[in-house]
């Protein structure tokens, strides 16, 4: 028993020493090219190191399924390339003992990506809020409020963060009574919104009869930034952490909320795709042949497979978000399909 624990042990360690080794090419690359793209627009390096890591955060859902795959490709290369593979078989290890320190590896990344790298990213995304966080209508920002002295709403170009309050860029405000009457209308560079209502240092304020002023501004409001980021934030800039009681607030004031819940069971079905997608690489890696081991042709195969599987995940994910399925089966489908396929072609031990 402590021989196969040995064995599980050192197949556990050649699997992840493959995907950081992935893991730390592809982040290099993209982390390079942010930061090269990102220089021109912040004050200085260090702003843009922040920045492109920031961005490194956001993007590694994107890549974390492939970097599986690949390293999985690559620990499963070695170990037959060096003729490993042949003596743990002969140790008395099946295909499926063999792949099962590949699986609880991929399982153990997709709950760090879950639990720890979803929240530090979404909260270095919005320290800093921008439109590319926000839901658009029509390319803009768009806020309504209703209370007893009528309506409020602004229209903004775009959306920034001044500590723990917003700032709308080219913004106009217009003031309605109970009776949808034009009672004002505002047209600032800046209008800041805080827990104490909406101000403006200095704005073109009409006042309904005729009159136009210059001067600065202040509305009451009832909207503050927390509640303005609850409903307007993109489904993935929420953490997984929060999703449920965002969710179920969200859903008690009747804003729809399928989008987040194809966020949330894909997070929390996130170990089970990186399984599959684990699973899908050592399927590739089977091979009777101790030489000459094709693993450039297999790789270039399996990267248009593990390409075609992305797809497909994607697709599910995209009817899970209109309604054609069910969020949660959306999310769970593809990986048991991948899952399943890539089982079958481990049983036969005859991939390609």
């Amino acid at each position: 028993m402590s021989r196969y624990r040995i064995l599980n042990r050192f197949l556990f360690r050649r699997f992840l020493g493959g995907v950081g080794l992935v893991l730390l090419v592809v982040c290099g690359i993209i982390f390079a090219v942010t930061f090269v793209e990102r220089l021109p627009s912040n004050p200085n390096a260090i702003a843009a190191l922040m920045d492109a890591w920031a961005r490194l955060m956001e993007y590694m859902p994107m890549f974390l399924p492939m970097a599986i795959f690949m390293g999985t490709l690559f620990a499963s290369y070695n170990l037959t390339k060096s003729s490993e593979n042949v003596i743990i078989s002969g140790a008395g290890l099946s295909p499926y003992q063999i792949a099962r320190p590949f699986l609880f590896g991929a399982m153990l990344i997709g709950i760090f990506a879950t639990a720890v790298i979803n929240p530090y990213s979404v909260h270095l995304s919005t320290q800093e809020i921008t439109t590319d966080h926000l839901k658009l209508v029509d390319g803009a920002v768009w806020l309504r409020e209703s209370n007893e002295n009528g309506y409020i709403t602004l229209r903004a170009e775009s959306i920034g963060r001044d500590n723990e309050n917003l700032v709308f860029n080219n913004a106009t405000v217009f003031v309605q009574n109970p009776d949808f009457k034009l009672t004002e209308r505002v047209m600032a560079d800046h209008v800041t919104l805080s827990n104490n209502g909406m101000d403006a240092k200095t704005a073109h304020i009409w006042n309904g009869i005729g009159g136009d002023e210059k001067k600065s501004w202040h509305g009451d409001s009832h909207l503050t930034p927390r509640t303005v980021l609850d409903r307007y934030l993109q489904p993935d800039q929420i953490s997984f952490w929060e999703l449920p009681a965002f969710i179920k607030k969200m859903e008690s004031v009747g804003i729809p909320v399928r989008g987040h819940w194809v966020q949330f069971w894909t997070l929390l079905f996130l170990p089970l795709s990186m399984i599959a997608m684990a699973t899908l690489g050592i399927a590739f890696s089977q091979t009777r042949q101790r030489r000459n081991f094709s693993f450039g042709f297999k790789f270039s195969i399996g990267i248009v497979t593990c390409f075609a599987s992305y797809f497909t995940i994607n697709m599910f994910n995209a009817l899970g978000a209109t309604g054609v399925l069910p969020p949660v089966l959306a999310i769970i489908a593809p990986p048991l399909i991948i899952i399943a396929g890539s089982g079958v072609f481990i049983a036969s031990f005859d991939t390609i």
